[in-house]
Parts: C-alpha cells; structure tokens; sequence
C-alpha cells in the first residue's frame, strides 16, 4: 500500500477485453443493463404517487407547503442527516414528477458510477483477460440488488456515499481529496466516520484528518442552517436513533439484532457493546491487513460492512458494501471459488424467505441474513491474499475424460466437462432452496382458469378413454371402499414426495459425489420441464372435476361452487397436474436407485417407490394416468439433456484396477501427483469419491 499522496490501491485496473467474442458478450452486457435500468424506471412510474419515493416525499413536502424549520424530524418520514437536507434544498423547487424522474435518472447515473469504479478496482486477474467484462456485470448487479432497488423506491441518497468512499479509496491519489470525499460521505451517513480510523491504521493520516475536518465542517454548516433539525438528530435522535422502529427487520444492524432478540436493559446494552468492540477490532484489522495485501476493493468493502453493522440503524438500502465483498477470492479450490460470491448475490437479490423455510427456528437467521453476512464477510470469511498460490491459480477441478455417446444416433454437445468432485455444500444448499422457491413461484403463476383446465380434464379423460387407460374411477372408488389401503395411500401421497428424493441426493452426496452432480442435474431439467407444461397446459386433476364423480381422499370434501375450492388453492396451484412431478421425481428415484445400486435387493426396493407413487396419485384422485405418463417423459429429457451436453455418466468399478486419470480443466495447470495417483483410484467399502471409467465401457484389461 502506498503512504501519504498514494491511492489506496496498488493492483491496478482489469484489463480490457479483447476480441470480437468478448465485444459482443459486452453488448449484450450492456443490453441487460438497459433493460433493468428501464424495467426499474417503469415499475417506479406505474406505482400511484404517494407509493413511491417515500423518503424523498417526506424530505421534499411536496404539495407547495414545505416543512417550517425544526419540524424535518417531527414525524419520522425522513431519516437522512441535516446536511443532506441541506445540500438537497435546491431540488425542492421542482414538482412531484419532475423531482421524482430526475432523482431517478440520477441515482441510475450513481449506480453505474459505482459499477465502473468498482470493477477497475478488482484485482489483476490471472490470465490475460477476464472471463466476462468486469463493469456491465458489476452494474447489472447493483441493479438487481435489494439496497439499490430499496434506494430507488424510497427515493434515499445512500447510493452516493458509497460512490464518495470509493473514489476516495480507490481513484483519487491526493490525501486531502481523499479525506474530503470520504468526509462529505460521512456527513451523509454518519457510520462511515469508521473510515477515518481505517485511514489512519493504513497510514494515511493525513487524509484522516481531512476527513473527521470536512465531516465536522458539514455538520457545522448544517447547523449554523438548520440549527433546530440538527438539534433533534444528533441530540434527540443520535446518529438517526428512533426515526423509526429499530426493532423492525429493515434495520440490519447489531443493534436491531439485540432489540429482535428480545433483550433490553443493561444486559442488552453491555452485550451490544461487546459484541460491536470485537466486530470493529476484528473487521478493521482484516482490513488493513487486504489494503495492505494491494485488495483495496475489498478493504473498503470490509469497513464499510463493520460500519453498517456497528451503526444504530442500519437500514437496507445502506448495506450496498456487502455487495462490493464479492471483490475478495475464497476458496482454494477451483470449485470453491464461487461458492462466496453466489452465496452473497443470492442473500443481496432475494428475499431472505426464498433462502430459508418459513421456520420458527430459522427465524433469527431469516430475519438477520443480510446482518449475518455483513458480520461474517467482515470478520470470518477467509479471504486469499495474493501472494498465496490459490489467488491467481487455484486447485484444478477433476474432470472425467470426454467420450462418445453410448447411445447410437445419440449427438453430443459437450458444453459441460463432467466434475467428478464433491460440490460444496453450503452451495449445494443454498441453490436447492433457492431453485425450490422459485420453482414453487413459478407454479403458483402457471395457474390457468378453471374453464380452461377443467376443458383439458375432459380432453384428457377422452383420450384415455379411447386408450382404454381409464382407470382412475374404479381405483378411486375401490380405495375408499378399503379402508387400510386409503389410509395408506394418502400417507405416502403427502409424505414421500419430497423425502425419498431429498435422501437419495443425501446419499449419493457423501458415497457417489460424481454421480450426485449427474442425478441432481437431471432432475433439475425435469422440473423445468414440468414448469413449462404447468403453464402451457393447465389440467384440473380428477378429484377437480365435479361431473365425474371422484372422491378427494387427502384434501376431503371440495365446494364446486366456490372459485378457488376452498382455502388450498391460495397455497399451490390446484391446476398443475400435467405432467406430474410426484410420479416423474418418484421415477427419477427409480431410476437413479437402478443405476447405481450395489445390491439387486436395492435395486428392487427402489422400483417400489414410483410403484407405490403411481397408485398413490391415480387412487387418490389427484392425478390421470397419462399424467404419469407426462412425467416419466420429462424425467427421460432431463437426463436425455444431462447426457447430451455433459456427456456419458462416469461408471464405477468394484475391482481394484486403476483407471485414466482425470484431466484438468482448460488453462487450469497440470493436476497434482496426489490427485493422479490416489484420488481417482476405487475406494473401499467405506465410500470416497469414485472415479471414472473410460468412456463407452470399461477400461480394458491390459493384454
């Protein structure tokens, strides 16, 4: 790190792309870029005036009576500092709609500001050129992030101090305009003064105390201006204390944590106070010592994560610096490295119920993720320095050999090289939960009209009719004749569908690592699949279908004569029934217990599960018979579609001969000795990660 006079960053800019693919992934880039920048713009417009801009609504008084002095505060509407008030005067001649545009127009200049700077900050990748272009990715993220958006729809300034930080850190080489800009971003959110102390632990002490100079001058001038305002923020409401309830889930700070835990009192203060000193000693030590390592980018990004978790309040639209950790590299392992940075653009876009179950349990968690992250990026998460060897090149990822396709007729198109390691399963998690929800989002939006999918019941019936498959009347009535035997179909109908599938994916997690990636990846085409007949053919099950005379064994008597059934159908689309999922996940069970079995009475076992499902579905009335038949097709594309892009699935031999060794991936370096020789040789009975055979069959035997 330079001293006195010297930028902060010493990596140096990403290099520019170049050639023509990299010129049209870059237009494209900047294309999404454009259309979130005018999707956010039109879902602002199309909002009725007094449901957006809120805080800039209750800065401005609109409506042609502006706030006498000392009332700013009165309500609690606004909850930025004086001085912003101040330097934000000016704007308040304009009107409502052009106040509310040009504020919008603008924040969106701020955000790509940030984007640009931000992304030549990165540190110099290891190859001549990056991956993707660094800045549209960077802008098209912010776009998508929650403090961003908040930003936009409360019409909220935080945007420019983050813009403030990083020109000073990471542009600007004069220590006064460094301590300046640092300073006046302070003045705008007053938690950001955490950076004078990190200037001045990186030796940059000069540009400190130009900083804690132009902040106090800010606040003084905001003063001498707006003297009873400034009295009500800093006295009565320190720092924005009290402008509205800190206790509430928008404020992600540690201070909202201890009010949400339920603690109050001394204890509550001392237990903050504790836990905010170890954050502070611990984050701004890993922030100096990145600084000092040339991770400029990320060092901001550190402090400014300890600053907002420290600070009273700490709403979301000013966590924009967990975003900027994405900067740092953790993970020594090629396969490791994206584990952070999914990790946290999955916690900054979605709301934190897609991540997590709506559980009692989970509740502190859900309701503190962003806090959570802030907190462990700033002091827990080992991020590489650059001088370790994993920082540019990291552990090679094992692949299996490429090879012909098994099935005659059958092309290849090998996008995907075959990983035949253990995926990370913090990961792995994550992105289950996340594919789960939107899965289920998507489903619910499928739903047709009931006209039309009781029009495709009947279709259905007919052609099962004609294909002598109309069975589903004399089942259903024949189980509830049986008491024993509706009993037990309801039981595995609601029971079975999501843990037989959850457990095989466990399984083949800790025992067969290479064939869990094959699984898991076919499975998730067969649900995307099925997403697409859910909304391109609604169908009313049999039980939905009041002409016919079924009976609902599981959800019991339905009210043809309201809309929606009763209370169930605002839970899941009652229309999803084509093709269905309880058959072809039962199946792809089936499928995946056959293949890989070791036993033949295993193997049996596993052809009971889509067994029993199928009577399950067609006995209850929840589903026709050619709604399996649906199923099982799209369970045969997904892994079709996994066998085709990625190739044939690796085979495991029980013998002790030793097999090709895997090859690295492109540019990737040769694969360590240990890797060669140990890794991809047949483990004992106790599990391990298998290894591949050559492709279309065995490897022969030598002679």
């Amino acid at each position: 790190m330079k001293r006195e006079g010297g930028g902060l960053a010493t990596a140096g800019a990403a290099p520019v792309d170049g050639g023509g693919g990299a010129g049209t992934a870059r237009l494209l880039l900047w294309l999404v870029v454009t259309a979130l920048g005018v999707r956010q713009l039109v879902a602002l417009l199309r909002l009725p005036p007094g449901e957006r801009f809120l805080d800039l609504e209750a800065w401005a008084a609109f409506g042609g009576v502006p706030r006498p002095s000392g009332e700013l505060y009165a309500d609690g509407g606004y909850s930025g500092t004086p001085f912003a008030a101040l330097v934000l005067t000016p704007l308040k001649r304009a009107g409502e709609q052009g106040l509310g545009l040009g504020w919008t127009f603008g924040t969106l200049l701020l955000v790509v500001a940030v984007g640009v700077v931000a992304a030549r900050a990165l540190p110099r990748p290891a190859q001549g050129r990056t991956v993707l272009p660094a800045v549209p990715v960077a802008v098209a993220l912010l776009l998508l992030s929650l403090p961003v958006r908040n930003t936009f729809f409360l019409g909220q300034t935080s945007v420019l101090p983050v813009l403030l930080v990083l020109l000073g850190c990471c542009v600007t080489r004069d220590a006064r305009a460094r301590g300046a800009l640092i300073g006046m971003a302070a003045a705008f959110q007053p938690a950001l003064l955490l950076f004078a102390v990190f200037l001045w632990c990186t030796g940059h002490r000069r540009a400190a105390g130009w900083n804690a100079g132009v902040f106090g001058a800010a606040a003084a001038l905001a003063w001498a201006v707006l003297p009873e305002d400034s009295a009500a923020y800093w006295l009565r409401h320190p720092a924005g204390l009290g402008l509205g309830d800190p206790a509430e889930v928008a404020n992600q700070s540690l201070y909202g944590l201890v009010l949400r835990l339920g603690l109050s009192g001394p204890v509550a203060l001392l237990v903050l106070l504790a836990v905010a000193a170890v954050v502070c000693h611990v984050g701004l030590r890993r922030a100096v010592r990145y600084a000092e390592d040339g991770q400029t980018l990320l060092a901001v990004a550190l402090t400014g994560c300890v600053a907002v978790a420290v600070a009273p309040v700490s709403w979301q639209h000013q966590l924009l610096w967990v975003l900027l950790t994405v900067a740092g590299r953790a993970g020594r392992g090629a396969s490791d490295r994206y584990v952070w940075p999914v990790a946290v653009v999955l916690v900054m876009t979605l709301p934190a119920r897609m991540l997590l179950p709506n559980m009692e349990l989970l509740s502190p968690v859900r309701d503190n993720i962003l806090l959570l992250t802030a907190v462990a990026a700033a002091c827990c998460v080992p991020f590489l320095r650059r001088a370790e060897r994993e920082f540019a090149r990291p552990r090679p990822t094992v692949h299996a050999p490429p090879g012909a396709s098994r099935l005659r007729g059958v092309p290849l198109l090998p996008f995907w090289r075959r990983v035949l390691t253990r995926p990370n399963l913090l990961l792995e998690l994550l992105l289950i939960r996340v594919g789960y929800s939107a899965y289920s989002q998507v489903r619910m939006a499928a739903a047709g009209s009931r006209a039309t999918a009781e029009a495709h019941g009947e279709q259905i019936h007919a052609i099962e009719r004609f294909l002598l498959l109309d069975i589903e009347h004399r089942v259903n009535h024949a189980v509830v004749r049986t008491g024993w035997l509706e009993g037990f179909l309801n039981f595995y109908y609601t029971s079975f569908h999501f843990v037989v599938p959850l457990t095989v994916l466990g399984v083949l997690y800790v025992r067969r690592p290479d064939a869990y990636r094959w699984a898991r990846t076919a499975l998730g085409f067969a649900t995307l699949l099925a997403l697409l007949g859910f909304w391109l053919y609604p169908l009313a099950p049999p039980r939905l279908m009041p002409a016919l005379g079924f009976i609902d064994t599981v959800h019991g008597v339905q009210d043809f004569s309201r809309p929606d059934y009763g209370s169930l159908t605002a839970f899941t689309n009652q229309y999803a029934a084509m093709p269905s999922l309880h058959f072809g996940w039962s199946l792809w069970c089936g499928v995946v217990v056959v293949a890989l079995a070791p036993k033949l009475w295993m193997r049996l076992l596993g052809l009971l599960h889509p067994l029993f499902t199928v009577c399950a579905i067609v006995g209850t009335a929840n589903h026709w018979v050619l709604d399996a038949v649906g199923g099982a097709m799209v369970v045969a594309a997904g892994f079709g579609l996994v066998h085709v892009l990625a190739g044939p699935r690796p085979r495991v031999r029980t013998g002790g001969m030793r097999k090709p060794a895997p090859q690295p991936a492109p540019g990737a370096g040769p694969v360590p000795e240990a890797v060669r020789h140990g890794a991809t040789r047949a483990k004992g009975a106790g599990g391990g990660e298998p290894e591949a055979e050559g492709e279309g069959g065995r490897v022969p035997s030598p002679g």
